[in-house]
């Protein structure tokens, strides 16, 4: 099995729970920096998934990197390989899908609940509504031929599917580490930001572990619906009459750097 390559764009918004959802199912994943200078391989083929993670930059700035990964995106979109992009993720796959990305009225972050729409009821395991960690200052547009799938009280488009890929313009992924030193890193951006969308320091680590809790219940109903191609069946093996089933070997990981 191919492994799944991570995007990651900056040290404090690494891939977290969805690593250890991977990790758990048996794909292997490979951590990429662009940013750092990692190269950005020409071809998604050689990849059973494409994820996107979030970053500081916006995806209409024009540098080397973002450009790249943006021909990489459609690169994945004509080869058929799954893509799922969380924030500055789910931008580059709109932008790679023809849509625009633009600022938002006010900045959207802290904990917000999202509905989700009724298209999209089974991919969050039938919930009317997600609990999703936000932390954005633009917004996608829904790409042509995209369904949204989930809208908040002060941003509309929190997230769309197209065929097999996924975006979405929140945090999914968060743990209460990734959490906790965000806040830590960025308490002047905190304590400048306004809005009817903007928490604070405290406001955000109220109940941290239980918010948490909701937030990866919903990421993992939409990661299993995403990776569901790529986990592979038990197989059989036969001994004389009787048959029994077992799994594949898990692979190992081939992501460079810490785990988070």
């Amino acid at each position: 099995m191919k492994p799944v390559a991570i995007f990651q764009h900056d040290p404090l918004q690494r891939p977290g729970y969805l690593l250890r959802f991977l990790d758990e199912v048996g794909i292997a994943s490979r951590i990429i920096r662009p940013s750092e200078g990692d190269d950005v391989p020409c071809s998604a083929r050689c990849f059973s998934g494409i994820v996107f993670l979030g970053s500081d930059a916006s995806v209409n700035d024009r540098l080397p990197w973002i450009e790249r990964e943006l021909r990489l995106a459609d690169d994945a979109l004509a080869s058929d390989v799954p893509v799922l992009g969380h924030c500055f993720g789910g931008q580059l796959l709109a932008r790679a899908l023809g849509a625009t990305v633009q600022k938002s009225p006010w900045p959207n972050i802290g904990w917000t609940r999202l509905r989700v729409t009724p298209a999209a009821r089974s991919l969050f395991g039938a919930n009317t509504q997600v609990l999703a960690f936000n932390w954005h200052y633009e917004t996608f547009a829904i790409p042509q031929g995209a369904t949204r799938i989930l809208f908040g009280e002060h941003c509309l488009n929190k997230g769309f599917i197209h065929g097999q890929h996924l975006a979405f313009q929140s945090h999914l992924e968060v743990t209460e580490e990734i959490v906790r030193a965000w806040c830590a890193a960025h308490r002047a951006e905190l304590a400048a930001a306004h809005g009817p969308a903007v928490q604070h320091e405290a406001e955000i680590l109220t109940s941290l572990p239980q918010r948490l809790a909701t937030v990866h219940k919903a990421a993992r109903c939409a990661y299993a619906t995403w990776a569901a191609p790529m986990i592979q069946p038990p197989r059989a093996y036969h001994f004389g009459p009787r048959a029994r089933a077992a799994r594949p070997p898990i692979q190992r990981d081939v992501h460079t750097g810490t785990r988070p």
